[in-house]
This record gives C-alpha cells, sequence and structure tokens, in this order.
C-alpha cells in the first residue's frame, strides 16, 4: 500500500473542499451524489486506514438530502452546505457513541452535540461519521484499538493524537475534519498525512462538549486539504459561547476575505538557532525553500532570537498530568485496569498517573514558566507578524522510530520542543505540508501567530500554497 502520490486534478473525493462547495452551490454536484460517493470510498479504503471509529451513513444521507432541499430552494447557508466532513470522536454528538479512543466509554452515547458539532450542522455540513483517535487523546492508542494506517505508506506514524482526522482527509474519506491539539495532535498528523491544520488560539473555539485531555492546553481546530479550506471551516465553529466560559467574545472575521492579498508588509520570524539545532538536513532544506517562496511573494524575513522554550517543554508534562488526572478522577485509578498499561510509553494511564504525583509546588513551578514564556513570545511577536517553525526535528518517523521516541522520555521531551511551548501559550498554528523526505513521506512546517490572528496565518497558507502544490499531492490510493 505504498503510495508515491500524485499532483494532477484530482478526482472528487480527493478535491477541495471551497472546490466541490462551489459545485453543490452551482448545482453542478447534489450533496447526495457526493455524500453517496464518500461513503463508497469509506467502504472500499477505510477497512484498510481504519480512520473511522464510526461511519454515521443514515445521519450524512438524510442531512444531504436536507441540504440538497434547501440548496433548490435557494437557502445557502454557506461553504459548508452539503459538504460531506467528518469529526474527531472526542466531540459529543447526540445519539452516537462518542468513545474518545477507550474502552470506558465505548457505550457512551452522548444527549447532546458538542459546540463545534452543532456549528458545523447549523453550516449545513453533513456528517460522515467520527474519527479514530488515540487513547483519551493521548500519545498511545488502546491496545484494543487498531490505530490508524498512514496513506502515504503504513509503515509510518500517522501522528497522534488526531490520527484519524489526519488520515481520513489526506485518503479522501472526507473533505474535512475536526481535530484537538494539546500537545501537537493538530500538527503532528497534518505532517505526518500531508494535510493542513489550524490549531486556533485558546478561546476562539469551543470545547463544550469534548471530551478533554488537558483542559487549559486543548485546541479544537480543522485539518484539510487547503488552508482556504480550512479556514472555512474554523469560521463556521469558531466565536464566544456562553456553554464554555473561557472562550473569548472577539469577533471571528470572514476567514476567506482578502486570500489574494500581496503579502508584503508581513513580517515572518525565523530563529536559525532554533529552526535548525539537532533538526534533520530535509527539514531544513524544506524551510529554506519555504523562506525563499515567502520572499518570492513580497514578505519580509526577519532574523529573530526566539524565548528559551525549554523550561516550558520540561513543565509540559506537569500541566497535561494534573489535568488529565482531574479529566479522568471518576474512572482513574477505579477502573484502571480498563486503561492500557501505564507502563507502555504514550499511554494515558501513565500521564494521569504521573500527574498524581506532581506537588502543588512543582505545579506552580510550571505554571509560572508558562507564564513567563508566554509573556516573552507576545514581546517576541511585537516584532514579527508570524514565525515559521517546524513541526517536528525530523522527516517522517517509522512506526519503530516513533516507538524508540516514545520510549525514551528525554528524546520525546526533544521530539516537543516545537509543538508543546505554543500550546502552553495558547498562540495559533498553521501546519502546511511543505515537501518531502529521502523516504517520499510528507514534510510539514507552521506558521505560529499572535492570539486571534488566526486569518493572517490563512493568508499566509494560502499565499504559499498558491505559489507551490504540496497541498495537492495526495496517496494513490
Amino acid at each position: 500500500m505504498t503510495a508515491t502520490g500524485t499532483a494532477h486534478e484530482p478526482l472528487t473525493h480527493y478535491a477541495n473542499l471551497l472546490k466541490v462547495a462551489a459545485q453543490l452551490r452551482a448545482r453542478m454536484l447534489t450533496p447526495v451524489e457526493l455524500t453517496e460517493t464518500l461513503l463508497a470510498r469509506i467502504d472500499e479504503v477505510d477497512p484498510l486506514l481504519r480512520s473511522y471509529a464510526t461511519v454515521t451513513a443514515d445521519v450524512a444521507l438524510a442531512q444531504a438530502r436536507n441540504a440538497e432541499d434547501e440548496l433548490k430552494a435557494g437557502r445557502y447557508r454557506g461553504p459548508l452546505h452539503g459538504v460531506p466532513i467528518a469529526v474527531k470522536d472526542l466531540c459529543f454528538t447526540a445519539g452516537i457513541v462518542t468513545a474518545a479512543g477507550t474502552t470506558i466509554h465505548s457505550g457512551h452515547v452522548p444527549t447532546y452535540d458538542s459546540t463545534v458539532v452543532r456549528r458545523l450542522s447549523e453550516a449545513g455540513a453533513v456528517l460522515l461519521g467520527k474519527l479514530q483517535l488515540t487513547e483519551a487523546a493521548f500519545a498511545e492508542h488502546h491496545p484494543s484499538v487498531t490505530p490508524p494506517r498512514n496513506p502515504w505508506n503504513p509503515d509510518y506514524w500517522s501522528g497522534a493524537s488526531s490520527s484519524g482526522s489526519g488520515v481520513a482527509v489526506a485518503a479522501g474519506l472526507a473533505f474535512g475534519s475536526l481535530g484537538t491539539d494539546t500537545g501537537g495532535s493538530i500538527r503532528y498528523p497534518s505532517a505526518a498525512n500531508g494535510v493542513t491544520g489550524i490549531k486556533p488560539t485558546w478561546g476562539r473555539v469551543s470545547r463544550h462538549g469534548i471530551f478533554a485531555l488537558a483542559a487549559s492546553l486543548d485546541h479544537v481546530g480543522p485539518m484539510a486539504r487547503s488552508a482556504a479550506d480550512a479556514g472555512a471551516i474554523l469560521g463556521a465553529i469558531a466565536g464566544a459561547d456562553p456553554h464554555d466560559p473561557t472562550t473569548v467574545p472577539v469577533p471571528v472575521p470572514d476567514y476567506l476575505a482578502g486570500l489574494g492579498d500581496q503579502l508584503a508588509p508581513i513580517r515572518v520570524g525565523v530563529d536559525r538557532a532554533y529552526n535548525e539545532t539537532r533538526v534533520d538536513p530535509a527539514t531544513i532544506g524544506m524551510l529554506d525553500e519555504v523562506i525563499a517562496v515567502l520572499r518570492h511573494l513580497g514578505a519580509t524575513i526577519v532574523e529573530i532570537t526566539l524565548p528559551d522554550t525549554s523550561a516550558v517543554n520540561a513543565m509540559w508534562p506537569r500541566y497535561a498530568g494534573v489535568e488529565a488526572a482531574i479529566a479522568h478522577q471518576a474512572t482513574f485509578p477505579s477502573r484502571a485496569s480498563e486503561y492500557g498499561s501505564a507502563d507502555t510509553p504514550g499511554s494515558i494511564a501513565g500521564l494521569i498517573a504521573h500527574g498524581h504525583t506532581v506537588s502543588a509546588i512543582e505545579l506552580m513551578e510550571a505554571h509560572h514558566q508558562r507564564l513567563a514564556f508566554t509573556g516573552r513570545l507576545a514581546r517576541t511577536l511585537c516584532e514579527v507578524d508570524a514565525l515559521l517553525t517546524p513541526v517536528q526535528p525530523t522527516t517522517s518517523l517509522t512506526l519503530e522510530q516513533k516507538e524508540a521516541v516514545y520510549g525514551d522520555p528525554d528524546a520525546l521531551t526533544d521530539y516537543l520542543r516545537f509543538v508543546t511551548p505554543f500550546d502552553m501559550a495558547g498562540t495559533p498554528t498553521i501546519t502546511l505540508p511543505g515537501g518531502r523526505g529521502e523516504d517520499d513521506m510528507p514534510l510539514g512546517f507552521q506558521f505560529v501567530g499572535r492570539p486571534f490572528e488566526e486569518r493572517l496565518l490563512i493568508r499566509l497558507g494560502h499565499a504559499y500554497q498558491r505559489e507551490t502544490g504540496w497541498h495537492l499531492r495526495h496517496p494513490d490510493l
């Protein structure tokens, strides 16, 4: 099942979301036809890839028929109207099992929709199903779950924890998806599967009806095949929510407006020491090519020095562990035997157990490091409009390499250094495909922005993707 990938005119299931949205609005396609095409493809391909935890065919077809009737009547809801998408299986869905990658919640059927699912429904989107994830959204899948397989090559990691979300979009099994990011879990599967993912500002998107991993670190965001597609999804789910008091009442802009504007005078900050220390040559080469494209597009590259990330990165497990212990206090340790083994590297049980050992003093030390880093980063982002960094220090990991990283705490901390600091700071990021490694697997990079400036990141991403074709490549499946 190794895939070399192509960039020719895509088949319908590989088309960009906004392209099929325009075809639906022009009635060149119907929502029912499109949904039936995707459901048939899921039936054909997903038994190999295992990206879906639950396929909601009946719900999808009912929603597609409703969208078709509305479009015929001229009641257009926006770019998601009639478009088949899927959501990570920690987003509550009324009447549909939401297991969060666990066995403990395998029978959990919510009585209400999470805010993001409700908003997708209000935007006219068609729900194809619930996407597989690691156990309780941490690093490793529960032993009873077959992990989603990378559609480019099954011997490679598909990312964590939004693994199913990345695989489904990359393999043409949904036109977009929702993932969550607590320590890289939108960015890793986006990079590993060659798709685009947005981790919004913390407080930009409601977490109401989302199984928590670590509440103050959890971000809900879109994954799609392009920056513009991801922006369309973000526009539907973003905004204040009375059910989530941590959402911020900042107006939601039109993320698709001004996408064709020139990048000048946008300033992109680059810390070469940060980006290149203990980073492989292929990733460094990709970043150099990204810089060349940005300069060609009119952006100004500013050499900067980022605040040191090592302390806040090292503190992330304390924060995540304590908050995971809070999220699971009803079932851990009372039902610990139903979790994956705490001795398995990357297990949620191990993270929770670690959280129970963290003292109040240690937690406050982590909190102070978090506040200090967030403040220093904010000052750096006063000098530039966005930062360019890797997502990971190496090209795609094989499954064997992934196990080695998980099994070495120092190696894992080092691997997390480009993602966890921006979860701790709550700043927005956009991850984009930017090349291929020597193994012909996707390479990804990220732009990091100021709080609530996702629109600028989407503009940057869209401009880069207009000039390059990495986001158009897809597995030959």
